[in-house]
């Protein structure tokens, strides 16, 4: 029965028509839990927030429904002013983006200049930017553009693997001999078993394992997971390994957890929040959704209460 609410949930995800409408009708239906509000603005407010509380954060401009040159432009732009404001108000905050967003389907040489921007803008504030991971389709691209723009900015651009993928272990050792820095996810998108481990468990196993390469290679290893138990496996590795603070941070998503944020932080740790923004919302919050269909219920009351 949960399998089949996720899947449906992500087949969901991918609709034009729902997602036009989500945009329309602003963060409704519990989806203010998950996302940081509409603007810029309102993510400096959050990002100030989770800085008092000792955490950093990464902003997720999001934004994947992008079909013409123009869209695409209007969201490199936008990501552009988002380092700006970052600069500008003096907040720990790093940023993420989807290739998708900056035109990756339409043309690929557009959309590799586009990286070229962001990357370029991150450097000249000493700033990062990371690229994220999406489906399996998108994967080699991915992979082919981000090189060539960390083989001009190695210091300022990382990318994300997911641990779902048979070929992440090959990437992540591949990666590391050039040092990348890299965010270590299980992985939200729905994938046949032919390129992808259809069991929960080898999920997580390659994830851990993924991470502890990455951290013994020396490269900076950044942990997004709300697994306690991974957690706790990789603290005691940390340990295990004197891995220096500066290799290694656990990530997070805004949202989830965020007493065990606060609680690692606590414990010296340090610790990154993913803080997704913008009126582009519905399909990361409905890959959430899949990832604990638990919070439908949440939803479900949202919708009653409005």
């Amino acid at each position: 029965m949960e399998q089949a609410l996720r899947n449906m949930l992500l087949f969901m995800a991918k609709n034009r028509t729902a997602n036009n409408l989500a945009k329309k009708y602003g963060l409704r239906f519990g989806a203010h839990r998950f996302v940081a509000g509409m603007s810029i603005p309102d993510a400096m407010s959050f990002t100030k927030s989770l800085n008092k509380d000792g955490l950093a954060v990464t902003l997720d401009h999001l934004g994947e429904s992008v079909f013409t040159k123009e869209e695409a432009a209007e969201s490199t732009n936008y990501c552009l002013r988002t380092l700006d404001t970052i600069k500008d108000e003096g907040v720990n905050s790093r940023l993420s983006v989807k290739l998708t967003q900056l035109g990756l389907d339409i043309d690929k040489e557009f959309c590799l200049d586009n990286v070229r921007q962001i990357a370029a803008k991150a450097h000249s504030y000493n700033n990062f930017v990371r690229i994220d991971m999406e489906d399996y389709d998108h994967n080699e691209v991915t992979l082919d553009i981000f090189n060539k723009v960390h083989a001009e900015f190695p210091e300022s651009i990382g990318l994300v693997i997911q641990s779902y993928l048979y070929k992440s272990e090959a990437d992540v050792k591949t990666l590391g001999q050039h040092g990348v820095s890299l965010r270590m996810v299980k992985g939200a998108y729905k994938e046949p078993a032919s390129v992808a481990f259809p069991e929960k468990k080898d999920v997580d196993d390659n994830l851990v394992k993924l991470m502890q390469n990455h951290l013994l290679s020396g490269c900076f290893t950044a942990m997004a997971t709300h697994d306690e138990a991974i957690i706790e496996t990789m603290k005691q590795f940390i340990a295990q390994h004197s891995i220096p603070k500066e290799q290694y941070e656990f990530q997070m998503l805004y949202g989830i957890r965020t007493q065990l944020q606060l609680q690692l932080v606590q414990q010296g740790y340090p610790v990154r929040v993913y803080v997704p923004f913008g009126n582009d919302w519905y399909a990361y919050f409905m890959r959430r959704l899949a990832e604990r269909p638990a919070n439908v219920g949440f939803v479900l009351r949202s919708m009653v209460n409005s």
